[in-house]
């Protein structure tokens, strides 16, 4: 159902100065309104025309009601909602907080969604350099935010073990001059841990993460190991993780692996089983990340691909189901759900950069290939892969901070993942709380700016607002609890460098 103006007030008696700019979107029957700094209300049809009529007078609930939340123009403190704005886009003053070191190209996992286009292990020349990870961080340090990570991927990082404990090392070294929060990640199939490794990692808090596609036939069906049993190897050094948490006296709740699925065809019928994996293994938190079109995927779509409203279905069963478990006390939650209602609920950025505008490249991440090279971001660098360097804005070895990040590249980046400029997006009433991706434009559309009329992005996202805002609009006491518990963020002091 949509509701034009004209079905609904009579255009002539419309009072343009009363009420703030606003979208709006019908659910469940109601009309749905924002506003660009993010707040909401759920109106009944006469209730909308009435507000759009002018005809609310002090006093009243609804006047009131929507005095609060900053729709009647004559209620609003312009400078505190200024304020309120600069807060929340305060990202704009810093440079990339996420710098993605690509340590190697070698796996020795042949996932079949792989979006990294990994080769094989014997290709040691795809291995960056101890020579080449030391300008790589140099450069990171460089950036303008106070904070930011250094994430280690591949491939297989742990492939290339010498230069990743030299960053760290490294890192930390310049770190006692430069006095940022530094802090490490690894992204890692654990195939090529040991106990030594895990102290080290343990010892210099280096958070890890890792891929978990759900019980044990479905994971070493798509993450194809011929060394061994992929999943046992996954949950084996998860359960040995977090034991090492706890014995650190760490939080729990707090403190574990991070781990996360690719939902691929065969993992549409079972979202309940993916759940209880997680659950099973400790986590209190699943991230249902969708096939995207780069590396591998690209090439296994007809094997492993769905269509957009698959997925969808996929989705709201599996948050249905996560849901209820917390109505009977298991605390999980699905974080791509959480990082919506944080920016819906809690008016918070939690600096998801696919749900930023602008978004994520560059100004929120860069990734560093092997050889030097400087991308956009991961995606910007997974379409290098595969064969295309129309995201590379520099190497290493070459060009300076300042080279890198005011050319003319990133310009149209930042312009084409801003969404008051994008058609369609300007007017949606999901503007305050959604973001572009260039990249992902790119490899599906043929454009950066892309085309959000037909764009299967803007659906995915569009469709799950809509489905928070289908349960926020009816959600009972119990329900609106669950939601204030996923938006409840803590921050994970421990993996900050001393």
């Amino acid at each position: 159902m949509s509701v034009s103006f004209s079905d609904v007030i009579e255009l002539d008696r419309v009072q343009p100065t009363f009420a703030m700019p606003f979208m709006h979107r019908v659910i469940n029957g109601k009309i749905l309104v924002t506003n660009d700094l993010g707040d909401y209300a759920f109106l009944e049809l006469e209730e909308f025309t009435r507000f759009i009529q002018g005809e609310l007078t002090p006093g009243e609930p609804l006047y009131e009601r929507l005095a609060e939340r900053n729709f009647i123009a004559e209620k609003v403190d312009v400078a505190a909602q200024a304020r309120r704005f600069a807060r929340k886009k305060g990202f704009l003053a810093y440079g990339p907080t996420l710098h993605a070191f690509v340590l190697t190209e070698r796996c020795n996992h042949g996932c079949q969604y792989c979006h990294s286009s990994v080769v094989g292990m014997g290709r040691m020349d795809t291995d960056m350099p101890i020579s080449t990870a030391e300008k790589a961080v140099d450069m990171a340090f460089q950036t303008t935010a106070p904070w930011f990570t250094i994430e280690f991927q591949g491939g297989e990082p742990t492939a290339n073990w010498d230069t990743l404990s030299h960053v760290v090392k490294y890192g930390q070294e310049k770190n006692k001059l430069a006095g940022k929060e530094l802090s490490f990640a690894l992204v890692t199939n654990f195939s090529l841990m040991t106990d030594e490794r895990l102290d080290f990692l343990i010892k210099n808090k280096v958070q890890i993460c890792c891929s978990l596609d759900g019980p044990e036939d479905l994971h070493n069906k798509i993450r194809i190991y011929k060394s061994g049993n992929s999943y046992e190897i996954t949950t084996g050094w998860i359960a040995k993780v977090n034991r090492r948490y706890e014995e650190l006296g760490l939080d729990t709740s707090l403190y574990r692996v991070e781990a996360l699925p690719t939902i691929t065809k065969d993992s549409l019928h079972r979202y309940e089983e993916i759940v209880d994996t997680y659950i099973r293994h400790g986590c209190r938190a699943i991230f249902l990340r969708k096939l995207d079109p780069f590396g591998f995927a690209a090439s296994t779509y007809k094997k492993l691909g769905y269509t957009m409203d698959d997925y969808i279905e996929f989705y709201r069963k599996a948050v249905d189901y996560i849901l209820e478990l917390n109505k009977q006390g298991v605390e999980v939650m699905e974080r791509h759900a959480a990082i919506m209602l944080n920016k819906i609920m809690a008016d918070e950025e939690p600096n998801y950069l696919d749900l930023r505008t602008p978004g994520g490249a560059v100004i929120g991440q860069v990734g560093y290939h092997p050889d030097g090279s400087v991308y956009s971001s991961d995606e910007g660098r997974f379409v290098a892969a595969m064969g295309d360097e129309i995201f590379k804005i520099g190497n290493v070895h070459e060009a300076s901070y300042t080279d890198l990040f005011t050319q003319d590249t990133v310009k149209a980046l930042l312009l084409a993942s801003t969404n008051q400029s994008q058609p369609g997006c300007d007017s949606c009433t999901y503007k305050p709380y959604c973001g572009l991706q260039p990249e992902y434009n790119y490899k599906t559309q043929g454009s950066i700016q892309g085309r959000m009329a037909d764009s299967t992005w803007c659906k995915k996202h569009k469709t799950i607002f809509d489905y928070l805002m289908e349960k926020l609009e009816r959600a009972d006491p119990e329900e609106m609890e669950i939601f204030r518990r996923w938006t409840t963020n803590r921050r994970q002091d421990h993996f900050v460098q001393e």
